[in-house]
């Protein structure tokens, strides 16, 4: 004998909003907590070591966690010119990396090789992984990497949650 609802009292089925706002909830909290790893390859990775530093600071904007192992990580900063040799690394590790993952391009030779136009150079990651964002600049500032982060934060937040890896 179960409980009989009162008279007139209506079933309502759920809409499903709390788990809209749990999902929103997670892309903000994923958005705003990005652990880079430790992967520099050549004169941009000075730059990004001094985007960690205490002048630009970017815990601030949550992602001061550089981790060293890519299990631990989500974000892979290229930082610097892949050579032939190192691609396949470059790989492996952007397959280690638990879904979901970014990557950023930072500078002209992780963007599309730089000034080394020849054959021991990738010309350009996207080769490689794929880049969800590019930083220009032969080094960048580190004011340009903050900036391609804030720029990945609002990629991130924009796409949401998706089931589909890539």
């Amino acid at each position: 004998m179960g409980v009989e609802p009162a008279a007139g009292a209506q079933n309502h089925q759920k809409d499903g909003m709390p788990a809209v706002l749990l999902s929103k909830l997670q892309d903000w909290g994923r958005s705003q907590s990005l652990w880079p790893m430790t992967f520099g390859l050549a004169c941009c990775a000075i730059e990004m070591m001094a985007t960690g530093a205490s002048r630009y600071d970017v815990a601030r904007f949550g992602a001061e966690l550089f981790r060293a192992s890519p299990r631990q990580s989500d974000l892979m900063i290229v930082s610097g010119r892949v050579s032939q040799k190192m691609a396949p690394v470059v790989r492996q590790l952007y397959d280690q990396m638990p879904h979901p993952k970014w990557v950023i391009a930072m500078g002209d030779c992780a963007s599309c090789g730089g000034i080394f136009n020849n054959y021991a150079i990738v010309q350009g990651v996207d080769k490689v992984v794929p880049v969800d964002v590019y930083v220009p600049g032969c080094p960048p500032r580190p004011e340009a990497l903050i900036d391609g982060i804030m720029k990945l934060q609002k990629k991130i937040a924009a796409e949401g949650s998706k089931e589909g890896e890539r």
